[in-house]
């Protein structure tokens, strides 16, 4: 960890990013939203139109990728390249900053794979797991 991620850390513990009117909790947001996640990780493998990130992030439905592609694009991460040809063709693809926060959340997914034998196992180990796992099944999106 560099010096200053570690001010970082310090200023996140004094509790900017936990007050309510902190700016950064709705980029945070859009970065760790379900889809946000996985359209990083999807980029991070390289540039990719539309159809192919909706085949490569399965269960997406074309709004919430439309949507979450639009937000990180405001927030400065994808670059939207639009070709005028017939039929249209966009292309996504990470920014400088995109590939920024791409790193940590691959770092963070990786890590989630990696322990995912115990988490599981705790999670069942739960007493509401029953309960829980029947309200995930439950879910579309």
């Amino acid at each position: 960890m560099s010096e200053g991620s570690g001010r970082l850390a310090e200023v996140m513990r004094r509790g900017e990013v936990l007050a309510p009117e902190c700016p950064s909790r709705a980029i945070l947001q859009h970065v760790t939203s379900r889809w946000g996640v996985l359209v990083l990780v999807a980029l991070m493998g390289g540039t990719h139109r539309f159809s192919e990130l909706r085949r490569r992030v399965g269960g997406v439905s074309e709004k919430m990728l439309a949507q979450t592609l639009q937000q990180l694009e405001q927030d400065g991460f994808i670059r939207r390249v639009s070709y005028p040809v017939m039929p249209p063709h966009v292309e996504y693809s990470l920014t400088p900053l995109g590939i920024g926060i791409g790193h940590q959340v691959e770092a963070m997914t990786d890590w989630i794979e990696i322990n995912l034998a115990k988490i599981l196992k705790a999670q069942q180990a739960h007493p509401s797991f029953s309960r829980v796992a029947g309200i995930e099944a439950g879910r579309n999106n």
